[in-house]
């Protein structure tokens, strides 16, 4: 089916907006259950903090000291993903580890911290932690291990929204609501508009769920709802190498650029924590990443003369007032708000939380819905595992060079060599690309792919990706340049503030071709 049309008027049971881990969740959960459901997202899938943070799956030892109940429900569901979406899972374990300098009582209550929240955690010989990790400071004095492991939230949020669709889900994506109809303490009808094209069109519904993250409180505004949010922003560094084999935490109260995760072949470093007022333009900056880097050091001194390929930047939503000071102190707990208090009795607010946390979150949220509409099948997402659909794979690290490899007729060119990904992967999500109810551009390509994700950051595959949608006739005249320029410019993002050693000749190259030979001005 294609887009929302001009005078388009749908009806469905419940309609969801957001296209993240929560909203996706959510629309599997109730598609699961047999409830008629629709998503719409005003970018794209993985637009928000699902496609703008560490992919660490907590154990819940990062909270042990300060939110137990949080830390609890981490582990819960570590445990649980890790069972029913293995192939969205590397499970590396994870390291807690101190270095000389820091608090040295917090260190020997951290094990009385766990064993009270229940969270496993065994200490480590430092010199066998160091044999296992050599990144690892010198100056280590203490190391724990617990269950941390590492989730890749682009697949797990594709895998959410097919299996949703293929059970009988429409997925909308540029699609932004603009406004509600309502009779009385009744939502009736949603207002939509395609961010293309401009054309409006109108769904009824029994039900809204507002899954949008960080942007919670506009869309509640829409329909005279105040939802007060605490922006947070956190930024975070991608390696160019894997610099270990486990997910390593400093062993301390939670704090900026604390975390290494390791995934595929690179490794996040972060992640920042800073107030916010606005979401327009969310972007790395160079103090930014100055600060991760020598807080990092600290812990993993390699860190130093690392090579990094890009920064990126996302926001949590903190729901509280804004009064209560560090946003560290704010609970990770998630908050379902059923707005019948506000005089809307088919409108509720899900965000907060964690990536963790998404699947429980979208079983509340689908409990709630389904009370009110009268549904008596349970949640299934408990015991039906996340099975890996090919049309997935393409986004996993590894797959694309893998598939490549081992057998691939000679005329089937790489696209993009960072990532090996061939002309036959694109051919594929194209194929697809009806599933995800959009014309196809570069950006969308990208988030179902590894193309733009490696060291050149597009640098060549957009021109390649680009010539091979012009040869195919699926681009024409300036569509491409414009494909291009909006690919690039998301990529630039991350890369500007960057720019010394190997990443600064990277930038000059990419000018000289981009800026040189096609006009292009990044943003």
């Amino acid at each position: 089916m294609a887009g929302l049309t001009e005078d388009t008027r749908l009806t469905t049971q419940v309609l969801i907006i957001g296209g993240g881990a929560t909203g996706t969740g959510v629309a599997r959960d109730l598609a699961l259950r047999g409830v008629d459901c629709i998503l719409v997202e005003k970018k794209d899938v993985n637009a928000g903090a699902s496609g703008a943070n560490h992919g660490l799956l907590h154990s819940g030892a990062r909270y042990v000291s300060n939110d137990p109940e949080s830390a609890k429900k981490c582990l819960d569901e570590n445990r649980l993903l890790k069972q029913l979406a293995p192939d969205c899972i590397e499970d590396t374990g994870g390291l807690f580890a101190a270095v000389k300098g820091d608090d040295e009582r917090f260190i020997a209550d951290f094990p009385t911290y766990c064993e009270k929240a229940g969270i496993p955690c065994a200490p480590m010989d430092i010199k066998e932690a160091r044999l296992q990790e050599p990144a690892l400071s010198e100056n280590t004095i203490a190391v724990y291990a617990v269950e941390d492991a590492s989730i890749d939230p682009f697949k797990l949020v594709l895998e959410n929204i097919t299996h949703a669709q293929q059970l009988g889900c429409r997925f909308f994506r540029d699609t932004e609501v603009t406004g509600f109809k309502k009779n009385g303490r009744q939502i009736k009808a949603v207002e939509l508009m395609d961010n293309n094209t401009g054309k409006k069109s109108l769904i009824e519904t029994e039900m809204v769920i507002n899954a949008t993250g960080a942007w919670v409180g506009r869309v509640a505004g829409l329909v005279g709802i105040d939802i007060e949010v605490i922006y947070s922003k956190g930024t975070l560094l991608i390696t160019h190498n894997r610099m270990t084999h486990r997910v390593v935490n400093r062993l301390r109260p939670p704090a900026d650029a604390d975390i290494l995760v390791p995934g595929g072949t690179v490794s996040i470093l972060g992640t920042t924590s800073t107030r916010i007022e606005s979401l327009e333009d969310i972007r790395p900056t160079v103090a930014d990443v100055d600060y991760i880097v020598d807080e990092g050091t600290n812990m993993l001194p390699d860190l130093e003369k690392e090579r990094y390929i890009r920064a990126y930047s996302g926001v949590r939503p903190l729901v509280g007032t804004a009064a209560q000071g560090n946003d560290r102190s704010v609970s990770r707990a998630f908050d379902l708000i059923d707005h019948a208090e506000d005089d809307i009795d088919n409108f509720i607010t899900i965000t907060g939380g964690k990536l963790t946390t998404f699947r429980l979150m979208a079983e509340k949220t689908a409990d709630r819905v389904c009370s009110r509409l009268g549904v008596s099948k349970p949640c299934l997402t408990r015991t039906t595992p996340m099975l890996s659909r090919h049309e997935t794979q393409w986004a996993v690290p590894g797959f694309s060079s893998r598939t490549w490899l081992a057998h691939h007729d000679t005329d089937d060119l790489l696209l993009c060599e960072c990532e090996m990904v061939p002309q036959s992967a694109i051919e594929e999500i194209l194929a697809n690309f009806d599933v995800f109810e959009k014309q196809v551009d570069l950006n969308g390509i990208s988030k179902r792919t590894r193309v733009g994700k490696g060291s050149c950051q597009g640098t060549f595959c957009s021109i390649r990706l680009a010539a091979y949608l012009y040869d195919r006739g699926i681009i024409t005249a300036e569509e491409g340049i414009k494909n291009i320029r909006e690919f690039l410019d998301a990529r630039w993002k991350g890369q500007q503030c960057l720019l010394w050693d190997m990443p600064m000749v990277a930038a000059e190259l990419q000018e000289a071709m981009h800026c040189g030979l096609f006009g292009l001005e990044l943003k």
